[in-house]
């Protein structure tokens, strides 16, 4: 689905979704996130697509909600909950954050699998800067991620976290050169789709389950899911050579 400020197209079995609203911060319009949200809804039967890769054009990720639309339509805007909508994809779901990501976009983030970083990221939380509240999961999410006393601290000081320091806390998995940041979420991304899709999107189910129980809940979670697997024994063979020479592979040399 194409709207303004959003585009959409597939790579390869890549779904890349870009915000496109450059000269507003790409800041989202109510149209962007219900556009975002039917993308979202029609991933998971769309046999072009194994993952969903989320970046926007630079300079920024998202300022969060357009709030000039918000101050214009008031009660009268849609609501939408494009954090939901994401977290919903049973399929891979990866953001590529190219710079500043605040608040709602942040939430839209964290609802992502996980989050590749340009050097040239940032994240803030700015909703009590705004006297508003989040509604699209971030309360719940960003404890999870950096831990509860700096995701209280993030909230209540509206104040940015570097690209470096996200890497430290483990709120994104790794940061790469900026220029490199498209190609790199690419990659990752191919990875993913030479992988098993249907023990791909069984694998991020168990995770996802397992997150809110004890470890013992977790643990027979696993075991009830993986007794009742079938496995292809044919595809597992003729998979299990290419996986070996992967193994083999030199580890690739870190960015200078």
């Amino acid at each position: 689905m194409q709207v303004e400020g959003l585009r959409s197209e597939i790579e390869g079995r890549i779904l890349v979704v870009t915000f496109d609203r450059a000269e507003k911060k790409n800041a989202l319009t109510v149209a962007m996130r219900a556009a975002l949200e039917e993308i979202c809804a029609s991933a998971d039967a769309d046999e072009q697509v194994d993952v969903l890769l989320l970046t926007a054009t630079d300079p920024v990720f998202s300022a969060g909600v357009d709030i000039r639309e918000v101050g214009l339509l008031g009660t009268k805007m849609r609501a939408t909950d494009p954090g939901r909508a994401l977290r919903a994809v049973a399929k891979p779901v990866v953001a590529a954050v190219n710079g500043a990501c605040v608040s709602g976009a942040l939430e839209i983030a964290l609802s992502c699998d996980f989050i590749i970083a340009s050097e040239r990221a940032r994240f803030a939380d700015t909703h009590a800067r705004l006297g508003a509240l989040p509604r699209w999961g971030l309360s719940a999410l960003l404890p999870r991620a950096v831990g509860l006393a700096k995701a209280k601290e993030m909230t209540i000081t509206g104040n940015f976290v570097a690209a470096d320091e996200a890497l430290r806390l483990g709120l994104v998995n790794r940061v790469v050169p900026h220029e490199s940041l498209r190609e790199t979420a690419l990659a990752l991304a191919a990875d993913i789709v030479s992988s098993d899709a249907r023990a791909v999107r069984a694998s991020l189910e168990l995770y996802d389950r397992g997150a809110w129980l004890s470890t013992s809940e977790a643990l027979a979670l696993e075991e009830q899911v993986s007794l009742a697997w079938q496995v292809d024994t044919d595809d597992f063979a003729s998979r299990r050579s290419g996986v070996t020479a992967r193994g083999r592979e030199p580890s690739p040399k870190r960015p200078a």
